[in-house]
């Protein structure tokens, strides 16, 4: 993208229930991921679903294979999520058959109110018969993470 585009943060609520898109399913799981609701971003999932976030090898993921199963998505969530409050907005989101890419940037505002702000990239795959999520990558790096203190957020 060129310096002089601006990217807007596009107003993309909640789908209806009978929505069973890959972009209907991704703000599903922002909305859940937002509220802090475990639960209801675990039922986002089918079974043997995989998330990685972020690919490859991280401190969330050391072997880099990625989060796959309930168990192991549920130790990702208490790991990664629940400890930190999490606010996304989404600049562009392109639909292409199963699948979503949303650009976005993601705000965590950790325990001491300091907050770490990073670029994405993620990539929903949903089964089409039941608009459930079989794969989640999201693509990011720590070393383009920016921190504010709490005195600055």
């Amino acid at each position: 993208m060129s310096d002089n585009q601006t990217l807007r943060v596009m107003d993309l609520e909640v789908p209806e229930d009978d929505d069973r898109s890959a972009r209907a399913a991704s703000l599903r799981s922002r909305d859940a991921v937002q509220a802090g609701d475990k639960d209801r971003w675990l039922a986002l999932f089918t079974t043997d679903a995989i998330v990685a976030d972020p690919v490859g090898p991280s401190v969330f993921d050391e072997s880099g294979d990625g989060h796959r199963g309930p168990d192991a998505r549920a130790a990702f969530w208490d790991a990664a999520i629940a400890p930190n409050r999490v606010h996304m907005d989404i600049y562009r989101s392109h639909q292409c058959a199963n699948q979503v890419a949303n650009v976005a940037t993601v705000i965590t505002t950790l325990g001491d109110r300091s907050q770490a702000e990073i670029d994405i990239v993620a990539i929903y795959t949903v089964e089409e018969s039941t608009g459930l999520i079989e794969s989640m990558k999201v693509y990011w790096e720590f070393s383009a993470m920016t921190f504010r203190g709490a005195a600055e957020s």
